[in-house]
């Protein structure tokens, strides 16, 4: 008898919303709505608690699903509700763009293509860096700078690690969970890969700037906060090297300190030489204190891998479809 071929797979494409009003509707209008190899289109719109006319422009935009915060939660609680939503709705493949249309809608199928062949479970849209005109040489540098540390801690090869433009099979989105309040980007990459999710980047067009970045609100604000997203990410997923880096150079200069008033003390020297003693028992103490917080840190990375496992267990028991069920 003939085998009937499994369903095509359902994607949503999710759109965090803020006071979007103006650029909403264009942005919905240009989502697909068939594709090849997907069998339903549907979009959800996460109104972050916007206070303008933002849901009624997304309803009269012909969006299937609202989810409406009833304050704002800012970029990565919406992306992380929206992901919620998705997964409720039986969603197999989940797509994250703007709602400022910056991303080509166009260059979807490439963000799926990787999936629908079972070679990534997480795909993330390549933006051309160096060539985005409205993006400042600061800016250019610091984009690079997160991609290389999110590739160093992730141990993938993800080339625009801040880029917004993702997807994300079911199974990868049961297992995402965000604890950077500033933005989802960096940190998603990094427990994907530490979690064991193919990923992989591919090219997109250019970028487009349709208004003023509300992420960004100075660059100043934006390399703080940045840099700090980036040491967390590290002290967070990688504790182990980082508190060992960290006490490398003190470990270093207090063992020279200690040798030399070790091969003073042996040459017979007439002199105490106490503050070198003391600086290089200080250094040692501090290198050893920040090798134990290494140690404590990797012991609940373990506690925290076991979370986000209870933490999946949770979510496939509250989706709609189970994923066995699905394609």
């Amino acid at each position: 008898m003939p085998v009937d071929p499994p369903p095509l797979p359902k994607l949503i494409i999710q759109v965090p919303c803020y006071n979007e009003e103006a650029t909403i509707g264009e942005t919905l209008g240009c989502l697909p709505r068939t594709l090849p190899g997907i069998g339903t289109i549907e979009w959800l719109v996460i109104n972050d608690g916007s206070q303008d006319g933002t849901v009624a422009a997304a309803r009269a935009a012909g969006v299937d699903h609202v989810l409406d915060l009833p304050v704002n939660q800012g970029l990565a609680g919406a992306f992380m509700a929206g992901l919620e939503r998705c997964l409720e709705l039986g969603a197999d493949i989940i797509v994250n763009t703007d709602a400022d249309n910056q991303y080509p809608a166009q260059d979807i199928p490439l963000l799926l293509a990787p999936i629908l062949a079972r070679r990534a479970q997480f795909v993330i849209g390549d933006r051309p860096i160096r060539n985005v005109e409205h993006f400042s040489w600061l800016k250019r540098q610091l984009q690079g700078l997160g991609s290389k540390v999110v590739r160093f801690a992730s141990r993938t090869q993800v080339g625009d690690a801040p880029s917004g433009f993702r997807a994300l099979s079911r199974e990868a989105a049961m297992r995402i969970h965000i604890f950077d309040g500033y933005t989802y980007t960096l940190e998603s990459i990094i427990q994907a890969g530490q979690s064991g999710i193919r990923i992989v980047s591919v090219p997109i067009s250019d970028a487009r700037e349709t208004r003023p970045s509300r992420l960004m609100r100075s660059t100043s604000n934006y390399v703080m906060r940045s840099m700090a997203t980036i040491l967390r990410t590290f002290l967070v997923y990688r504790p182990g090297r980082s508190f060992f880096l960290l006490g490398l150079p003190p470990a270093v200069i207090g063992a020279l300190l200690m040798l030399r008033w070790l091969a003073l003390y042996l040459a017979g020297t007439d002199r105490a030489h106490v503050p070198s003693l003391i600086a290089a028992a200080v250094l040692l103490i501090m290198a050893f204190l920040l090798w134990l917080m290494g140690l404590i840190g990797e012991l609940l990375a373990i506690n925290r891998r076991l979370l986000q496992d209870i933490q999946y267990e949770l979510r496939r028991g509250r989706s709609a479809v189970q994923p066995k069920d699905r394609p």
